[in-house]
């Protein structure tokens, strides 16, 4: 009786065992490895990355925050350019948590107007509060947004909360707000490098209905609304003064 239990208890653990490793086998077949290469030497000259942090940080010092765009187009390749640099963002577990979407259709950024100046004039006179109002003051701004139908592109971007993953599964996207920030961050500057301007608004309480307008899954939360062109000839923006580099950082 003993040895009868003993050798079905071994059976059972044999059948647990080959059934683990055949489906163990089975999902590495179907898994995406990332395969490793040498690192490209990319090593300058300490005086040519003297230099060329300088220019860098000369350049993006000009950056500014345009609320006013003139209507002029460009060819979209230079837009798709600026989501492929975009896209060579940092990433956890290289998931590319991000999608962009390019809106052109007058169509559509007129009913993407409608919808955010509809949330913005409410979140003036009811949700932001006197100090957040009044904090904006300085930059001219209000729920008016002719931005929107006045740029010639608008880039939208969303976060992927979570994706499907191989098994077929729903696969939450570790640390993606944070690889959209950094996205997004590479995004704005692309922008700036190719000669054009945006504006960084974050529309409040428009993520719902705009990813409903632009066809979106409901796995996708708005994360950054961007119009991008040429800035308005003439128009005006705040004389701002950043902080100094001491302000900046502390050093250990």
């Amino acid at each position: 009786m003993i040895n009868d239990l003993y050798w079905f208890s071994c059976c059972s653990f044999l059948l647990v065992f080959l059934c683990c490793t055949v489906l163990f086998l089975l999902r590495l077949k179907t898994k995406t490895f990332h395969k490793l290469v040498k690192e490209e030497e990319k090593k300058l000259p300490k005086n040519d990355s003297i230099k060329r942090s300088q220019d860098f940080y000369q350049l993006m010092n000009t950056r500014r925050t345009v609320r006013h765009f003139s209507k002029e187009s460009f060819p979209i390749d230079i837009i798709y350019n600026i989501i492929k640099a975009a896209g060579t963002s940092p990433s956890a577990a290289h998931a590319q948590p991000w999608k962009f979407v390019i809106v052109q259709s007058a169509e559509i950024k007129n009913r993407i107007r409608e919808i955010v100046e509809e949330e913005e004039e409410t979140n003036y006179k009811k949700r932001m509060g006197k100090k957040w109002v009044d904090d904006l003051k300085f930059s001219k701004t209000d729920w008016v947004k002719e931005y929107i139908t006045d740029a010639p592109y608008l880039i939208l971007v969303f976060r992927q909360v979570s994706a499907i993953g191989e098994n077929g599964k729903e696969e939450v996207n570790c640390y993606s707000e944070q690889c959209v920030c950094i996205a997004a961050g590479r995004l704005l500057t692309a922008i700036h490098y190719a000669g054009l301007a945006t504006l960084t608004s974050t529309p409040l309480n428009c993520g719902p209905p705009l990813r409903d307008l632009l066809q979106r899954p409901p796995e996708e939360k708005l994360t950054l609304l961007l119009p991008v062109g040429y800035p308005l000839e003439g128009c005006l923006v705040p004389r701002l003064k950043r902080k100094l580099l001491k302000d900046l950082f502390i050093e250990l």
